[in-house]
């Protein structure tokens, strides 16, 4: 039990400098992001269900509502929910315990960070309530959103603000891993979550600004007349594609990366495992994906206009970070080899990320390869794809990081029935929402239709996606429900349930207290987070 109870103050949470707070207000912040985009999710599926407007008395306003919701599931999704939970919640509360620091280099830039994160959730919310809501998808692709897109300077606030946020927290964790870790603390004995979020934060430190370069130029052209993607004037349309793609391809690693680092610490501790091949993992994958993110992210443009060289190209690097990646699983799948592995909730989530990670990879090669990208580009194909590998992938890996620190963040236990039901229902509506995505993208469904009369063969294979929905809506409010629910009447949890070996287990108790340690940690030159082997 915790050594230092504490009667809640509104006031300490909104002043506070705390890492841990911080990472329980990104916590809250990015689930609640996380609602309104699986609301805009369920309501893109009941719009798709069937043939014409469902949801609406002709085809104007669907088509506008339908744009609106895309435009709130993609970014509250990515940019509210993935992002923030993994290098916000999950860096920010355990990164500092992980590495025997009593807190992070900069606290109060951290705090700073947390509120810039909380404008940006409140300010996109507020497009469910202004009269010229922003209606230019999640890309703010040209030249729709200068031309008829709604309120464009809305959607450019919203990611300066959460762009800004990500910059200062990726400093301020940089700073913090190079100069306070433990005495005795080297490179080769930093968790496998450490070094995923170190890499992270170089990927969103070199890349976060061109995104940043984009939408402020979109922002110029729009109100303040200038022509950077005007071609009548001399501008380039696919300027901004180029720009945005060469920042959100990197951005899916900032996402895998964090992700995986969860996967680790679970499979390990549920493993009793030491991690298999650590350095090729680390510097081979994870060094290696930061090397190659800046090259690939062009196999998003392969349908536009370039010269094919540079497709050849393209499609080269985008098949080479395969490499790096595939080193990762293999040590994932390596560290499950003979290990005395035990199924609790958080290794249930994690067993299922790999899973989704094989086929979100393998269907990732043929969206790589130009003679067969051709055809599937702006299908649904990619549509799947992209939630397999990244979307429902990493908000599982979400997921089981928070069942896996639950006793360690509240000093309680969660409820194993429960949370197992809420596991299945979303395990099976995941996949019966998506397989068949993979089936009608390949015979040609295009993506952002709300519309599809002219394929009406696939109106059945949109209403079996509906229900996989229904079953991850019922899954998901399960899962919040039970972290609700046992933060505040679960069990009181031992210290370290799991028996990890990692020092947020071993040095501190359940949850934290202030300055984390009860006395300064120090570690031995033999010392490791994964120590089973002795």
């Amino acid at each position: 039990m915790s050594a230092h109870p504490e009667k809640f103050k509104l006031s300490e949470w909104i002043f506070t400098t705390d890492h841990k707070r911080i990472g329980i207000m990104y916590l809250i912040g990015s689930i609640a992001a996380f609602c309104v985009a699986g609301l805009m999710a369920i309501l893109i599926r009941i719009e798709q269900s069937s043939l014409g407007p469902t949801l609406a008395s002709d085809a104007i306003t669907a088509g506008d509502q339908y744009n609106q919701w895309l435009y709130f599931h993609g970014a509250a999704m990515i940019l509210g929910f993935l992002i923030p939970g993994l290098t916000g919640f999950a860096a920010n509360y355990f990164l500092p315990l992980m590495i025997g620091a009593r807190d992070v280099a900069f606290p109060r830039i951290n705090a700073l960070s947390v509120w810039l994160f909380l404008s940006g959730i409140f300010v996109a919310l507020l497009g469910f309530v202004i009269p010229d809501a922003p209606d230019i998808m999640w890309t703010g692709y040209p030249p729709y959103s200068l031309l008829t897109g709604g309120n464009t300077a809305f959607y450019v606030f919203t990611v300066h603000l959460l762009g800004f946020a990500s910059i200062l927290g990726a400093v301020n964790f940089l700073v913090t891993v190079i100069y306070m870790r433990a005495p005795g603390m080297g490179w080769n004995q930093l968790s496998m979550f450490v070094w995923s979020t170190v890499t992270a934060f170089v990927i969103q430190l070199v890349f976060v600004p061109v995104l940043a370069a984009a939408v402020t130029m979109l922002l110029f052209d729009k109100y303040l007349g200038t022509h950077f993607f005007d071609p009548s004037a001399g501008g380039d349309v696919l300027l901004y594609q180029n720009l945005f793609w060469f920042y959100s391809h990197p951005a899916v690693y900032v996402i895998l990366l964090p992700a995986l680092g969860i996967l680790y610490e679970i499979v390990a501790t549920f493993s009793k495992n030491p991690i298999f091949n650590y350095k090729a993992a680390v510097y081979g994958g994870m060094w290696g994906v930061v090397l190659i993110s800046g090259e690939v992210w062009v196999h998003h443009l392969y349908v536009s206009g370039m010269p094919n060289w540079i497709r050849i190209g393209q499609m080269i690097s985008t098949l080479l970070i395969s490499l790096p990646v595939g080193l990762l699983a293999v040590s994932l799948f390596g560290t499950l080899y003979r290990g005395a592995i035990t199924f609790e909730l958080p290794m249930k989530y994690a067993i299922s990320c790999l899973f989704l990670f094989l086929v979100g990879g393998l269907t990732g090669i043929p969206l790589a390869l130009t003679a067969l990208t051709l055809h599937l580009s702006e299908t649904s194909f990619v549509h799947a794809h992209f939630h397999y590998i990244m979307g429902i992938f990493a908000a599982f890996s979400v997921f089981a990081g928070v069942y896996y620190w639950f006793p360690k963040m509240t000093g309680k236990m969660y409820d194993e029935k429960l949370g197992t039901i809420g596991f299945w229902l979303n395990f099976i509506g995941v996949n019966l929402t998506f397989i068949p995505l993979f089936k009608i993208g390949v015979e040609g469904m295009p993506r952002r239709y709300w519309n599809y009369e002219m394929f009406p063969q696939f109106e059945i294979w949109h209403m079996v996606a509906l229900f996989g929905a229904l079953f991850i809506l019922s899954g998901m409010s399960l899962t919040i429900f039970n972290w609700v629910y046992s933060a505040w009447k679960g069990e009181i949890s031992i210290d370290n349930p799991w028996r990890s070996k990692s020092l947020e287990w071993t040095h501190t108790v359940n949850p934290p207290g202030p300055g984390n340690f009860l006395k300064d940690v120090e570690v031995s030159s033999d010392w490791t987070p994964y120590d089973y082997g002795k």
